[in-house]
């Protein structure tokens, strides 16, 4: 019998998740150079060369060892591949991850995201054994606000100066979700 892995492949009705790999760094170059989808990541300078996506892939290399990870978002019916989603910063001790997501702009406004997010979430508690999922967004970023809200996180308040970006300090909306709300939420 197989051990239960931590990271798994997901599917949904229109999507397939599964951990990066060296053949996804002309999609991640081509994803994390483009200004619209990094208009709200000031943890990462935007990627100027495909090393920079190389590098992102063996950072996320060997999930299941590392204890963090990225998931390819494609189409079902194409293969294409769309976005990002993923967990990282685990505190074992307290089952505490943070999710970190990205979609190509011509995806948004489709529900794809909230798919995805959906089979992670439900992963991060089953598989990882999480108790609590926290995620943060630039103020800004009214849409993703607005997707975690839709999944049930609740808006804790303003984590100030979160990250330092080209010499400027960013304030970022701090969401949490608990596996008891999320269970509450899926019987109702």
């Amino acid at each position: 019998m197989s051990e239960q892995r931590l990271f798994p492949e997901l599917e949904t009705d229109r999507l397939k998740l599964r951990n990066v790999n060296d053949t996804d760094a002309d999609f991640i170059f081509k994803h994390f150079s483009n200004e619209k989808i990094c208009e709200f990541l000031y943890d990462e300078d935007i990627f100027t060369k495909k090393e920079d996506a190389i590098e992102l892939i063996e950072w996320y290399n060997d999930p299941e060892g590392k204890g963090y990870n990225r998931w390819i978002i494609k189409r079902k019916d194409s293969n294409e591949k769309m976005g990002t989603c993923g967990f990282h910063l685990w505190d074992r001790t307290n089952n505490i991850a943070e999710i970190g997501y990205d979609l190509w702009h011509e995806f948004w406004g489709c529900g794809y995201m909230k798919e995805a997010l959906t089979a992670a979430i439900e992963s991060g508690f089953s598989n990882m054994k999480l108790n609590r999922i926290n995620a943060y967004v630039a103020l800004e970023n009214k849409k993703s606000s607005n997707t975690l809200e839709s999944l049930g996180f609740v808006n804790e308040g303003i984590y100030r100066d979160k990250h330092l970006y080209k010499g400027k300090y960013y304030d970022h909306y701090s969401f949490s979700l608990l596996k008891k709300d999320w269970n509450r939420q899926r019987l109702t």
